[in-house]
C-alpha cells in the first residue's frame, strides 16, 4: 500500500460530512511555500490553469526522491487541501512511487461524488501536473 492510499482509508470509511472535515483539516496542514519559489509563483510560473483557483505546484527529482513545491491561497481550501495531500503523500518519495501511485486520486480518497465538475477537473489537473513533472524530471 502507497501513502497516498494510506492517506485515503480515512476518507474512504467516513461520511461525506466527515470527509469535508478531513479535507479542510489537509487544507490546514500545507506548510508555507519555501521563499526560493516566491519569485517563480510570483511570475506565474508553474502555475495550474485548469484550477479556478491560484494553484503554484512544482515538483522537483533531487538525488533520486520527489519534492512537492505547493502554494494555494487560504481563500481555496479544497485545493489547498489537494495540495497538501499530495505533498504528504509523495514528497520524500521515488519517483516511481508517484508514477505508480493510482492514476484517479480523487476516486481513491473518496472525493469524487463530494466536489462539483469544475472542482473536479481542477484537482485531477492538480494530479496530472504533478505525475507529468516526476516523469520528466526522472534521470
Amino acid at each position: 500500500m502507497n501513502r497516498l492510499e494510506e492517506i485515503a482509508e480515512p476518507f474512504q470509511m467516513a461520511d461525506r460530512d466527515f470527509r469535508l472535515e478531513l479535507l479542510l483539516e489537509y487544507a490546514d496542514k500545507l506548510p508555507p511555500l519555501p521563499d526560493d519559489y516566491t519569485e517563480l509563483r510570483d511570475q506565474g510560473l508553474n502555475m495550474v490553469h485548469e484550477c479556478q483557483s491560484p494553484v503554484f505546484l512544482m515538483a522537483e527529482v533531487r538525488d533520486g526522491t520527489v519534492h512537492v513545491i505547493g502554494d494555494v491561497p487560504r481563500e481555496a481550501p479544497t485545493a489547498r487541501a489537494f495540495v497538501s495531500i499530495l505533498r504528504e503523500a509523495f514528497h520524500g518519495e521515488s519517483p516511481e512511487e508517484v508514477l505508480d501511485a493510482p492514476p484517479d486520486a480523487l476516486r481513491v480518497l473518496g472525493l469524487s461524488q463530494l466536489l462539483g465538475m469544475q472542482r473536479t477537473q481542477g484537482l485531477s489537473a492538480i494530479y496530472g501536473r504533478l505525475r507529468k513533472q516526476v516523469k520528466e524530471k526522472m534521470v
